[in-house]
């Protein structure tokens, strides 16, 4: 599966970055395929880790937030692997056409 998440750190003040960079580095200490960029972080693999990645992620930002808001979207497709590259190379296939 490959997973879209964001994770907010709320009443923290405008200052989000040191929170935020907690959870990409628990999602980059996991060792599964991931990128992060201006809005999302994106990982892939199986359902149990990912979402285990993810929990532990929220985990990381609430030790110095008092509350904390997710959003994820998910694209669940049983035995599809290296599903962020292929779907971006599929992309770009068509549109160099």
């Amino acid at each position: 599966m490959i997973v879209a998440f964001s994770i907010t750190p709320l009443g923290v003040g405008e200052g989000v970055a040191e929170p935020v960079a907690r959870a990409v580095k628990v999602v980059r200490s996991s060792g599964l395929p991931n990128r992060t960029d201006a809005m999302f972080t994106t990982i892939e693999g199986e359902w149990d880790e990912v979402m285990d990645v993810i929990k532990r992620a929220v985990e990381a930002v609430a030790e110095v937030a008092p509350r904390v808001s997710l959003v994820l979207k998910a694209d669940v497709r049983p035995g599809i692997t290296d599903g962020m590259t292929s779907k971006v190379e599929s992309l770009e296939r068509h549109l160099s056409e």
